[in-house]
């Protein structure tokens, strides 16, 4: 398949440029990481989660985190998003801590500096594929012509020509997980969050979806945390997590070069 044309990198739609919770500076340090957790402890009854987690996210780095049912990955990806609070610890995006806030200020956080992108997609049935798209930017209040004209730009460099009219029930699946994509990516978020995006897709769709989606990702300047159960998901990545019991016990790295295919490189190298 041909190298996609993004949209530009620039201004986002979002209120006029990129978006950005009251108080957070929407830059740092290029050196700095985007995205940090530190000594992250969550627990649930007396189950443990989460045992002390470090974790940091480079600028347009690719993580993968990868386990077994029980690990503690998707309450780190949960932790890491403003979705939950951990028991103990810090949460840290472009500098500042975001595990202290109100609800209301992580939510805001989640709709105008993170994307996300789930297993089933979870598209609005009833609207067409181009308003779901723009929804965060509504929702952010951006005028709907406007937020509509933004979301249109990701159709054609996702493989998703003519198909902006079309409701979630008239697409294929991996036609749905790009419009998702498209999705995550128009509110030019800092970091992409993705919960197993390929779960419900064949081999082959699942592996052209994630290639769209790290080089989407990339060339948005925005960072990738990816949860998954697949080693050929995870190899996209730049760097993979492996965790147990709540830690991660182990780090490798990715196969694949940009554009290339996980299935077709040497395998990875082994846990650090």
């Amino acid at each position: 398949m041909p190298a996609a044309r993004f949209p530009p990198v620039g201004r986002s739609a979002a209120r006029g440029g990129s978006a950005r919770v009251s108080g957070m500076s929407a830059t740092a340090d290029t050196n700095d990481p985007v995205l940090t957790g530190r000594g992250l402890v969550k627990r649930f009854g007396t189950t443990v989660a989460l045992a002390g987690v470090d974790v940091a996210i480079g600028r347009t780095e690719a993580v993968a985190v990868m386990g077994p049912s029980g690990s503690g990955k998707s309450t780190l990806l949960h932790c890491l998003a403003g979705i939950m609070r951990p028991d103990s610890g810090e949460v840290h995006l472009l500098g500042q801590r975001i595990d202290t806030m109100g609800e209301r200020a992580r939510s805001e956080l989640r709709r105008t500096r993170f994307g996300f992108v789930f297993q089933f997609g979870q598209l609005l049935p009833e609207l067409p594929a181009d308003e779901n798209v723009a929804l965060p930017l509504m929702l952010g209040g951006v005028p709907r012509a406007q937020a509509v004209q933004e979301a249109r730009r990701w159709f054609a460099p996702l493989g998703l020509d003519g198909l902006t009219a079309r409701r979630p029930g008239e697409l294929s699946g991996g036609q749905a997980q790009r419009v998702a994509i498209a999705r995550a990516l128009a509110i030019r978020p800092a970091v992409i969050f993705a919960d197993e995006p390929t779960g419900a897709l064949d081999q082959a769709t699942g592996h052209e979806t994630m290639r769209l989606l790290v080089e989407a990702t990339k060339h948005n300047g925005a960072s990738l945390v990816v949860v998954t159960h697949d080693p050929q998901v995870a190899a996209w990545c730049d760097r993979i997590l492996e965790m147990r019991d709540g830690k991660i016990v182990g780090t490798r790295y990715g196969t694949a070069a940009p554009g290339g295919d996980p299935a077709t490189e040497a395998p990875a190298r082994g846990w650090a």
